[in-house]
């Protein structure tokens, strides 16, 4: 059966394994697993690192979004309300 790690405890044997305190046998022996593990964890790591920073950016982008989404809508709203207004003003079925 296989163990789960989670992304916190990956991350600090990632972390230590740059710092270059141990060697990976010693991390490897210390944490009950297999150093070609330690090796593609470090591999994802690294090969993930730029993203970190990107989502940043994405951050702000994804906001301006959904501003713009919720004022189509409450611009969508106010159209329908005066629509709806005006319909029982002149006293149309709404129903």
């Amino acid at each position: 059966m296989r163990k789960k790690h989670s992304p916190e405890l990956k991350a600090q044997i990632v972390l230590e394994m740059l710092r270059e305190e141990k060697t990976i046998t010693e991390l490897a022996s210390q944490y009950g697993l297999h150093p070609n593990q330690l090796h593609r964890w470090r591999n994802q790591a690294l090969k993930n690192l730029p993203q970190v920073f990107a989502d940043q950016d994405n951050v702000g982008t994804v906001k301006a979004a959904y501003e713009k989404k919720i004022e189509e809508l409450y611009t969508e709203i106010g159209r329908l309300t005066t629509q709806l207004a005006w319909l029982k003003k002149k006293g149309i079925r709404t129903d």
